[in-house]
């Protein structure tokens, strides 16, 4: 069976064929750094990463590229309101953001371009687009002329009337259309320009990951995501530079994540109701995030709340205790990926929630399988969860382990265990229960077995 993915630009779902042979090229809208991500940021960091993995289980080279934004109006707002320098907003906010993704088990990305290492590029790619008649230069500021490109508006489903219909935004004088959107602009004494042939200016957000990606994947690539909200304007635009610049498709295959909810409500400051993946991390670990990220197919828009957030982290207690309770048997035996209905679900444009539920299968297969079955059954549930980016961790450790302050510690639990035990050998059972209640006050879980007494946090 061949991946399938779901291609806005077509608005179909359609089988994947990578450009080359053996090589997959792929580029997700990464943030702008002059603050926290928030929980809507690493919905797509997650999606793009679980199509990493299984992308590189079929392919022996896959580039994937995540930007950096590092110039940008809200960056130089945030260094003034801070009195900071703007080199130091965007260095302290991206080593967060990597931490950040980090925590909710996200490889790395093959590459991280930087906007402001890649000036030239930009400069490039507007004066291609002004020698072609696609852009103009009109009171410092150089801008795409929508009108000048036939399909305009192709990805987004929308024509330019539709585009402009209802508007009330006052139309800059320097615009031939209404539409016209900026590729550079001029740069205030005081913030950061890089000198050109209209003068020191500096780019237009759409400008910049159009000539990223043809600096560094080249002008054709497989497949670029984001979140549904990048689909108009911005990837409508980098259509527009990009294939007006050097023609050729720029990219094959569209992927967007929809939308994420807090409480029923849209995520929004305004609301009072936007929450950092920091934030968040201060109560969940992250791969809890992770999963509950994952728990909806990510063209589905997904409610994210504490109740969703305290079913994922009893599910993943729930696997982590089935990996404890074998965790003297081996993982062995080929696993044929290819066969697997959980890489099966996976291959269907990222059905993660069908994934999820050949995860239960198969931790109820090995709860119930004879002893000569396990290490194979166990080695396929932690494929799966390596596909997904889950269930990597010591059983033992994860089970015991907690975001944020906790309780009580690890040396108090097993002191109390240890006189618990001691409690029930002099039969002492009020004692014994006491304290068995002691410690579920505390979050603490005890489970009783031939082997001993073991404990997890809830």
């Amino acid at each position: 069976m061949s991946i399938t993915v779901y291609n806005t630009l077509s608005a179909r779902k359609e089988p994947f064929v990578s450009l080359q042979p053996d090589s997959v090229t792929m580029y997700v809208c990464g943030p702008t750094v002059y603050n926290l991500a928030h929980i809507g940021n690493a919905r797509p960091v997650v999606v793009f990463d679980v199509l990493f993995r299984l992308l590189q289980t079929r392919y022996g080279k896959v580039t994937y590229a995540r930007n950096i934004t590092d110039v940008d109006d809200k960056i130089i707002a945030a260094a003034r309101d801070t009195g900071r320098s703007i080199d130091e907003v965007t260095a302290e906010f991206t080593v967060k953001y990597r931490e950040d993704m980090a925590a909710l088990n996200a490889l790395p990305p093959t590459l991280e371009p930087h906007a402001t290492h890649n000036i030239d590029a930009m400069i490039a790619l507007t004066e291609t687009l002004i020698e072609k008649g696609h852009a103009y230069e009109s009171q410092g500021h150089v801008l795409f002329a929508v009108e000048s490109m036939p399909d305009y508006g192709r990805l987004s489903k929308r024509s330019l009337d539709d585009m402009l219909a209802g508007a009330r935004v006052e139309v800059a004088d320097y615009k031939r259309h209404p539409g016209d959107f900026v590729l550079w602009k001029p740069a205030a004494a005081a913030d950061p320009g890089w000198d050109s042939p209209w003068g020191r200016g500096r780019p237009g957000w759409h400008l910049e990951c159009s000539a990223m990606i043809r600096a560094h994947l080249g002008e054709t690539i497989d497949i670029h995501g984001g979140g549904r909200d990048l689909i108009f304007p911005h990837h409508e635009n980098e259509i527009a530079q990009s294939r007006c610049a050097h023609g050729g498709d720029y990219v094959r295959y569209w992927m967007h994540n929809a939308y994420l909810d807090i409480d029923g409500e849209k995520m929004s400051k305004s609301l009072g109701n936007f929450r950092t993946v920091r934030e968040l991390l201060g109560h969940y670990r992250g791969e809890v995030l992770r999963f509950a990220l994952l728990s909806a197919h990510y063209r589905s828009p997904l409610n994210f709340s504490a109740e969703l957030l305290d079913q994922a982290e009893a599910t993943l207690a729930a696997f982590y205790n089935t990996l404890r309770a074998l965790q003297d048997v081996p993982a062995a035996g080929k696993v044929a990926l290819a066969e697997e209905p959980f890489y099966r679900a996976l291959e269907d444009d990222l059905n993660t929630p069908l994934a999820i539920a050949e995860l239960h299968a198969l931790a109820k297969q090995l709860h119930k399988a004879p002893a000569a079955e396990q290490p194979l059954l166990k080695a396929r549930l932690l494929a799966a969860g390596k596909l997904l980016g889950i269930l990597q961790q010591d059983p033992e450790e994860w089970l015991q382990g907690g975001a944020g302050e906790e309780s009580i510690d690890a040396e108090a639990i097993a002191m109390l265990v240890n006189e618990r035990q001691q409690a029930k050998a002099d039969k002492d059972y009020a004692r014994a229960d006491a304290i068995r209640a002691e410690l579920l006050a505390a979050g603490v879980e005890l489970e009783d077995s031939r082997e001993g007494t073991r404990w997890r946090r809830v």
